[in-house]
């Protein structure tokens, strides 16, 4: 089943192919991958285009430089978090795409009208049947607001040589608890302020305050 329908596919395939050359011979096949990738994501920040795109985050860096040149995205400082980077799809770029899919439309529509109305009615049934199995093994990209959530929950990794030591936990320093790094004789009586001696504790995802002498 799976190689007749690799051959049959190869058709569709085809029509899409034979669009996109038609109205984005400006961009090359990862370039318009990227622009339909901040369309479904507005907002995304470089980091995970790059993870969207299966790419290095250099070369991700390089190929929106030359999108941003080409008039096709445009990048500012994050709303949630004006130290990150996000990408838009400029307005040349909306209608760039709006083209591509009327041309593919257009495309599919003249073999369709060729087809039996059963048979049209069966190809429509299986392949939202196949979308909706393959959005199950392969769910969506989180909104950008959850991205940006996620990427200041990552800032606050202890820095190195000053993590959690084994068995603790991230939640809460015990009783006397001292940060790996700094010495014992710098606590406070009874532990670091706002440790369990104290009554109070570290919330999840809190960072170890900075210390002074």
């Amino acid at each position: 089943m799976a190689a007749a329908l690799d051959a049959a596919a190869g058709t569709l395939l085809t029509v899409f192919e034979a669009a996109r050359e038609r109205t984005t011979s400006r961009l090359s096949g990862a370039q318009l991958r990227a622009v339909m990738a901040v369309e479904q994501h507005d907002g995304i920040n470089l980091r995970r285009l790059a993870t969207l795109l299966d790419m290095l985050l250099s070369s991700a860096s390089r190929l929106c430089d030359r999108l941003v040149a080409a008039g096709m995205l445009e990048r500012e400082p994050g709303r949630s978090d004006r130290r990150e980077i996000s990408l838009h799809l400029t307005q040349e770029a909306e209608k760039l795409l709006a083209e591509l899919r009327a041309d593919r439309r257009q495309r599919l529509a003249a073999i369709l009208s060729g087809m039996t109305p059963e048979g049209r009615q069966a190809l429509l049934g299986g392949l939202q049947e196949f979308d909706e199995v393959a959005r199950l093994r392969h769910p969506p990209e989180p909104p950008a607001a959850e991205l940006a959530a996620e990427a200041r929950a990552d800032e606050w990794a202890p820095p190195a040589g000053q993590g959690w030591l084994a068995g603790e936990h991230p939640a809460g320093w015990s009783a006397g608890a001292v940060p790996r790094g700094r010495p014992a004789a710098d606590a406070a009586p009874g532990g670091w302020p706002g440790d369990a001696a104290t009554g109070g504790g570290w919330s999840a995802g809190d960072p170890p305050v900075a210390r002074t002498a």
